[in-house]
């Protein structure tokens, strides 16, 4: 028996079998979890529609996160099918790809930096909203993704970073407020990983060379590595654990300079 057998869990966010979202989702359901997903719009639809049916799920749900209209319409549906929710994964982030081109200050503008931190970082806000009266005494738990880029400037991530921080800061102040209810939160901070997501950011190719010179481990992760630590987290055996981001990048976030590069 998986140590998530009998928990309900919403998956926002899949966006191909690359995605972090999908890492996460296998994981799930092979400790037990039954899903439902979101899609954005119908063009992505029959893609999730798909990616569900492989893990035994049906409930697959249209959800723009820019329109509370929709998200209220979401788990109204969900609520449908479900008499409750013990998980939500939020996997969510936007910015316009002129935004993450060149230096941060050239390339930011008030439209795209509104746009990046509405999608990226208000969006967990506003499904915890929704999630939260379906948590009600379940224990329930909520996860986002982050990146070292909310604390770090790193090139070419411009915008994103500043709205990942806020969301970051959402963490803390999800935690505080969900906490007296018996729901936590948390954060994954992921290393670099091939997704189509990442594919947006200039230059990734060469971040990700970098990346593996000067990670201890001396490789990227994966999102099944990814997914392990998400389902943990969303799992009873964190139920301790609230309010942190937890690093699952090979113990990049610690390194100040690789033994590799003095071998060189």
């Amino acid at each position: 028996m998986g140590f998530l057998q009998n928990k309900r869990a919403l998956i926002a966010g899949v966006a191909s079998e690359r995605s972090i979202a999908w890492g996460i989702a296998g994981a799930m359901r092979r400790e037990g979890a039954q899903l439902a997903f979101t899609y954005q719009n119908e063009k992505l639809r029959p893609r999730v529609e798909k990616y569900a049916a492989t893990v035994d799920s049906d409930i697959v749900l249209p959800c723009d996160v820019a329109s509370d209209d929709e998200i209220a319409a979401m788990f109204e549906a969900l609520a449908g099918r479900w008499d409750g929710l013990d998980i939500l994964v939020h996997s969510i982030a936007f910015a316009p790809r002129e935004e993450l081109e060149g230096a941060y200050l050239e390339a930011a503008t008030r439209a795209g930096f509104n746009a990046a931190h509405e999608v990226s970082a208000y969006s967990f806000t506003a499904l915890a909203k929704g999630a939260a009266a379906m948590m009600e005494g379940r224990a329930g738990a909520m996860l986002t993704l982050t990146y070292l880029g909310a604390l770090r400037a790193m090139p070419g991530y411009n915008v994103m970073g500043l709205a990942k921080a806020s969301l970051e800061a959402s963490v803390r102040y999800l935690a505080q407020s969900l906490g007296p209810r018996g729901i936590r939160v948390n954060a994954v901070s992921a290393g670099p990983i091939r997704t189509l997501a990442a594919s947006g950011i200039g230059g990734f190719r060469k971040m990700m060379g970098f990346f593996e010179q000067a990670v201890p481990m001396g490789r990227g992760v994966t999102i099944e590595e990814v997914g392990n630590v998400a389902a943990f987290l969303c799992s009873d055996l964190a139920s301790g654990v609230t309010g942190e981001i937890c690093y699952v990048d090979g113990g990049f976030n610690m390194v100040g300079m690789s033994e590799r590069f003095l071998e060189q």
